[in-house]
């Protein structure tokens, strides 16, 4: 697709944009391949599935084994307030964003505004972040040796590349392709979790099962982009036991037809989701800001009159 995009080049820049599109698809596939090599599900070894990833993480500029261990936490904690910021997106809870002051209130505004959550954000996670391994600088080696080895094995290709091409080829092919990736990947990490009926509990009431199972999202797409994206879709199944290889998803829900329902999102319900910021521990439920303002001026209005 590349290559293909690289002789689309020289008859219109648009066609080459267009197939950037199917191209960033199959990048995206590449990283949930990845993303099973991580847990151990795709192949039977583990040494298999590290060299595999390792590989698969130069192409998509994702440092494998630093980024392992950062998505397992995520998987050990999601859905527990006390474990928050652990590979997943921030997320406040109305009593916590009411205690802000208003820079405060306006940085996390600014991070969930969709414009950042899902075009300037991943550009710099992928593109800048994921060169230094970052939560990580003072642990061990480990994630300075996986992060820097990504680093030079993206850098030999790309110099491979611009050497071969021009650096304004490359960069015209390579650039919209990889945001085009990025995007679509943390928008299908944001609304596998940031849904309204999504789980929340704090440590002493939360259980794996059950927030695997109801924190994370159904989504069901059409068969084309389910192919793309490796089934992730079905992740409340993946966040169950996520030794169960992509490939073999679909399967499960066909053998355990009840949990079609539970989380279930289709593409056009998913959209409302962006709207959706911060967790409202009373009501069990994701809010909009305009809701919170809407239940403030309420209350407001009830002091007022009383």
């Amino acid at each position: 697709m590349w290559g293909a995009m690289w002789i689309l080049l020289q008859v219109s820049y648009w066609l080459t944009l267009f197939l950037a599109i199917p191209a960033a698809g199959f990048l995206l596939r590449l990283f949930m391949i990845q993303h099973d090599c991580g847990h151990g599900a795709l192949f039977a070894g583990r040494r298999t599935n590290d060299w595999v990833g390792r590989v698969l993480g130069v192409l998509t500029l994702t440092p494998y084994d630093h980024w392992r261990e950062s998505h397992a936490r995520h998987h050990a904690g999601s859905g527990n307030l006390e474990r928050r910021g652990m590979g997943d997106i921030d997320t406040l809870t109305v009593k916590e964003y009411l205690q802000l002051s208003r820079l405060g209130r306006m940085r996390y505004r600014l991070y969930r505004h969709p414009l950042v959550m899902f075009g300037l954000g991943p550009a710099y996670l992928f593109i800048f972040q994921h060169r230094l391994p970052v939560g990580a600088m003072g642990r061990n080696l480990r994630p300075w040796l996986s992060t820097m080895a990504t680093n030079a094995g993206i850098a030999a290709a790309a110099v491979i590349l611009i050497l071969t091409l021009g650096l304004g080829t490359f960069l015209l092919i390579h650039v919209p392709l990889i945001l085009i990736a990025a995007s679509a990947g943390v928008w299908l990490f944001y609304v596998q979790h940031q849904f309204e009926r999504t789980h929340w509990r704090h440590e002493f009431e939360w259980k794996h099962d059950v927030a695997a199972l109801h924190g994370s999202s159904y989504y069901e797409l059409p068969p084309l982009l389910m192919w793309f994206t490796g089934n992730i879709g079905i992740h409340h199944l993946h966040h169950l036991s996520s030794r169960i290889p992509f490939h073999r998803l679909p399967k499960v829900l066909e053998d355990h037809p009840e949990l079609k329902q539970i989380g279930r999102m289709t593409f056009w319900q998913s959209l409302s989701c962006v709207r959706l910021k911060l967790w409202d521990e009373e009501l069990k439920l994701l809010v909009s800001f305009r809701e919170l303002k809407k239940r403030m001026s309420a209350l407001h209005l009830q002091e007022t009159m009383g």
